[in-house]
């Protein structure tokens, strides 16, 4: 039996996205098109598909640019909420702390994507099994990321290493509210440090993306996916 979709998502789209100036100088690097659109819909169109119907976007660069551009979600069959970061603490809070100011609109367990990262064949089907707080999707490493992330032990736990073994996360995932619970909103603070203690404590798992999946750090990678 497959399992129920997950109602809700968060697409990170608050960063400045430094590497992809000029471009990022006048349009959020969530807004840039790619193939025709926006690269931030690839996202709600495909989560749309898989059965979400509620998705928060944070926001913190040219943030006011968003609302305008998505509206409210309706045209994909999405309610999209704004978790405005600069207007509510003068900033991008990173990933686990826009996490944590959105919890309010999600979930106990929900999808969090990165809005800067094309992912178009990904189905947003998965689940989170009792005792697990997080489930990343690991990709193969790009050349300017040649030491990965983490690697999957055989039972699916995520573990650190060895080196040789590592993936690249691919910023797709499924968490549990839980493991968010005990930072307060408008707290600063990367995700990296939550994922090694939820690995130490064996509750962070995982799997391989072997499909299509680009990180769109740069204009020149921007450009390369025509």
């Amino acid at each position: 039996m497959a399992a129920d979709p997950v109602p809700h998502a968060l697409i990170l789209a608050a960063g400045r996205g430094e590497r992809m100036r000029p471009l990022t100088d006048t349009t959020p690097k969530p807004l840039l098109p790619v193939r025709g659109k926006p690269l931030i819909e690839w996202h709600l169109e495909a989560l749309a598909r898989a059965g979400v119907r509620e998705v928060v976007v944070n926001t913190a660069w040219l943030e006011d640019r968003f609302e305008p551009a998505l509206g409210d979600g309706a045209r994909w069959g999405l309610a999209i909420r704004y978790s405005r970061e600069g207007r509510d603490h003068g900033g991008a809070l990173e990933t686990a702390g826009g996490i944590a100011k959105a919890l309010p609109w999600l979930g106990e367990v929900f999808w969090v994507v990165a809005g800067d990262v094309f992912v178009p064949g990904f189905p947003f089907a998965g689940t989170l099994p009792a005792g697990r707080s997080c489930h990343l999707w690991l990709v193969p490493n790009a050349p300017h990321h040649p030491g990965g992330d983490f690697a999957l032990a055989p039972d699916g736990r995520l573990t650190t290493g060895p080196v040789e073994a590592r993936r690249t996360w691919a910023s797709v995932g499924l968490f549990r509210h839980t493991m968010f619970a005990d930072l307060a909103p408008g707290t600063r603070l990367a995700l990296r440090p939550l994922l090694e203690r939820e690995i130490a404590a064996g509750r962070a798992g995982g799997e391989r993306w072997d499909g299509s999946w680009a990180d769109v750090g740069t204009p020149e990678r921007l450009a390369a996916l025509g």
